[in-house]
């Protein structure tokens, strides 16, 4: 009976742990794939190397395979005249050159950022370093496009940093619970090995030992169950989003083991450590 009695408090007790690594483990995997959509968006926002007309073909070629060596460049377009007298005349629905008899347009190196360097300070930075080149008449962005999706990104990453923060502190509240009460019913046991003269370490560890391979079997639960749920939602929505990305998914399964052997191990140190530093009488209540 009292081997049962202990078989389902372990059980529950990892069930218990389980349940509130998945939420730390979805959390994660919000994070990291917020971060990836930060990236993406970012990787979007570019500006125009406007060149100087009657420019060499061949001149505006060398200048992008300059470019493409450069740090910030994630990729780079070349756009002729011809190339932007036609998106012009597509997306007006006239033809200008016919009005003016001309092609005013000027050739131009189209660039995409890469994320470090889609903020305000790097575009100026970027902007003053091209300036050396004589064929490159104006660097074109929109400042106040850039500005605030920077403020937005800033905004969002401090809003899901302050739920980590509590979330975390939540989860090591109710694990810690849950190992408290596994340690509860020992705590007469623990106060006796002290008296007859047990090191502290020795008396912490079987308990330490018990509750890391706890929170290590409750990872493996939560990751079980997470990674059940991200594949369904992929399968729904499939057509949709991509959410399967191989790095994500192990730092979330790595984060959910580590998060559910530290707290596990955290928790019974200052569950045992607790017990010890009471009285005997006070073991009563």
């Amino acid at each position: 009976m009292g081997s049962k009695r202990v078989k389902g408090s372990y059980f529950v007790s990892t069930i218990s742990i389980s349940l509130v690594l998945i939420v730390i483990g979805m959390l994660v995997f919000l994070l990291l794939n917020a971060k990836m959509l930060s990236d993406y968006v970012k990787q979007n926002v570019g500006f125009s190397i406007i060149v100087k007309d009657n420019t060499k073909e061949a001149e505006i070629r060398r200048l992008q395979k300059i470019l493409d060596t450069r740090p910030f460049v994630y990729s780079s377009t070349s756009i002729t005249k011809e190339d932007a007298a036609k998106a012009f005349k597509q997306e007006v629905g006239e033809d200008f050159e016919a009005i003016l008899g001309a092609n005013p347009l000027l050739p131009s190196i189209e660039i995409k950022l890469n994320p470090v360097y889609a903020h305000p300070d790097s575009l100026k930075n970027i902007e003053k370093s091209l300036e050396r080149f004589d064929i490159i008449q104006e660097v074109y962005y929109q400042k106040s496009m850039v500005e605030s999706i920077n403020d937005n990104i800033r905004r969002i990453t401090l809003l899901f940093l302050i739920i980590t923060a509590v979330l975390v502190l939540i989860s090591f509240t109710l694990i810690r619970n849950t190992i408290h009460l596994a340690v509860y019913s020992q705590r007469f046991l623990i106060k006796t090995m002290q008296l007859v003269g047990a090191k502290p370490f020795f008396i912490c560890k079987p308990f330490i030992c018990d509750s890391v391979w706890r929170g290590f079997f409750g990872g493996l639960i939560a990751n079980v169950v997470l990674l059940g749920m991200i594949f369904f939602v992929q399968e729904k929505a499939g057509d949709v989003v991509y959410i399967i990305h191989r790095d994500v998914i192990v730092i979330m399964v790595g984060t959910v083991l580590l998060c559910g052997v530290l707290l596990s191990l955290l928790s019974a140190w200052f569950s045992v450590y607790g017990y010890l530093n009471k009285d005997m009488d006070e073991l009563y209540f």
